[in-house]
């Protein structure tokens, strides 16, 4: 039994898909939001990753655990919840897994768990963690995260950790931040856009490199799997070519962005809506450009696809799923 946490999220959905054609059985922890797995032939068990009980639950008889549930934030102020989510509730699967003898923890961090700096050098999985009170929450709550699981191979634990750079893909029901973006993007509801860039990936690809690694990945081995790295402005001329959207003229420079972020997180509240520039994402967006999963590729054989397919199979799929007009305009 392969068991998988977060398993209605973006990630897990393509997880949970990947497994199912390599004719595994597979258990999904679902908190809430079952659409991602409806109509799949799982084994899905009510349960939080802060309630040790219903992990221990769904982690009985299993061979294997991806823990992927998170807090995904992209705020400056909400430690609490972050902390009890992915910290302790990273601590809870370690234990769990300790106490059901699951057989291996594939672990999914993020590239933020790892510090950014030196800019000027390839950023890898020999990284110190971004532990500095100066860091995003989510950052030091992931790289907190990591703690625990080697603190549990200490304990004898098997597990592997995973960093993944920016996301994107089919199945995003929820949406994730990126696909809510390019969702917007899509139907042209973003006026500007802001200077910066990202280590972007698809999400399928994640999903292979973690099987690959759940394979053949020595205890305790730790992969950056990313992508490529684009602008934001590179990205808005993706969604266009597939659209045929105008791009938004404006790129505000960082500064300018910076400045207005505060403002412009407020009305997207108001608005109902998660904000897309803040503090967090503006770091993200001027964070390092050369990120490196050469270990991932020699040791996997890990690949990603050229990014502007992900995009174009991501708007599809969001047509397909009533979350886009169907009709492109060109």
């Amino acid at each position: 039994m392969f068991v998988v946490t977060g398993a209605s999220g973006l990630l897990g959905a393509n997880l949970v898909r990947a497994l199912l054609a390599e004719g595994r059985a597979v258990r999904a922890l679902v908190h809430r939001d079952r659409r991602a797995l409806e109509g799949l032939p799982v084994e899905i068990v009510p349960g939080d990753v802060r309630d040790p009980a219903s992990l221990r639950r769904a982690f009985a008889g299993a061979e294997m655990v991806y823990h992927l549930a998170a807090s995904i934030s992209l705020e400056m102020g909400n430690w609490a919840e972050l902390e009890a989510v992915n910290v302790q509730g990273t601590r809870n699967v370690v234990a769990a897994c300790l106490n059901c003898g699951v057989g291996r923890l594939v672990h999914f961090s993020s590239i933020h768990a790892l510090q950014q700096t030196p800019l000027d050098q390839p950023l890898d999985e020999t990284r110190p963690p971004a532990d500095s009170p100066s860091l995003p929450p989510y950052d030091r709550s992931k790289a907190a995260a990591d703690k625990e699981v080697r603190a549990g191979l200490a304990r004898g634990l098997d597990a592997v950790i995973i960093y993944p750079t920016a996301m994107l893909g089919p199945y995003d029901y929820k949406p994730s931040f990126l696909g809510e973006a390019v969702r917007l993007l899509a139907r042209g509801w973003i006026p500007a856009l802001v200077e910066g860039g990202f280590d972007w990936v698809d999400a399928r690809d994640v999903a292979a490199g973690a099987l690959a690694a759940a394979r053949l990945a020595p205890r305790g081995a730790a992969y950056l799997l990313s992508g490529h790295w684009h602008s934001v402005r590179e990205v808005a001329e993706m969604v266009a070519q597939v659209t045929g959207r105008p791009v938004p003229p404006l790129t505000a420079p960082a500064w300018l962005a910076a400045a207005a972020a505060p403002v412009t997180a407020a009305l997207a509240r108001l608005a109902g809506r998660q904000p897309f520039f803040t503090r967090a994402t503006l770091l993200a967006l001027n964070s390092n450009r050369s990120v490196c999963s050469a270990r991932a590729e020699k040791e996997l054989g890990y690949r990603a696809r050229p990014f502007a397919d992900t995009v174009a199979d991501t708007i599809a799929w969001f047509q397909l799923a009533g979350m886009l007009p169907e009709k492109r305009l060109r």
